[in-house]
């Protein structure tokens, strides 16, 4: 069973940026703003374990992890730069009257 939590409002998260969200389980989540579209990863580089939202890089769709420089789309989570060869979760984002809400 998912749960879908309200976790900021769309215009905190301005275009080309990411930002991070504690979701009330306790998981942190990366939001990203693309082409006007939000998206929604695990926080945590699944190589390295760097956060995403305080260290990590946008350049487009992709993140890209400081500590080792590997990279992911946030579009979809999948690995585009080594060393990462793992997919990094994505979560399913909605925005209702200006909330945005992450379902997990």
């Amino acid at each position: 069973m998912s749960t879908k939590e309200s976790i900021c409002t769309a215009g905190d998260v301005p275009e080309g940026e990411i930002r991070g969200y504690d979701l009330s389980d306790g998981t942190r989540v990366a939001v990203y703003k693309v082409d006007g579209e939000l998206y929604a990863t695990a926080d945590l580089c699944t190589h390295g374990q760097s956060s995403l939202s305080e260290e990590g890089t946008l350049d487009g769709k992709i993140v890209e992890c400081a500590w080792h420089y590997g990279a992911f789309d946030v579009t979809t989570g999948a690995p585009c730069a080594m060393p990462c060869t793992v997919p990094i979760r994505i979560y399913p984002i909605t925005v209702s009257d200006d909330k945005v809400y992450v379902e997990f």
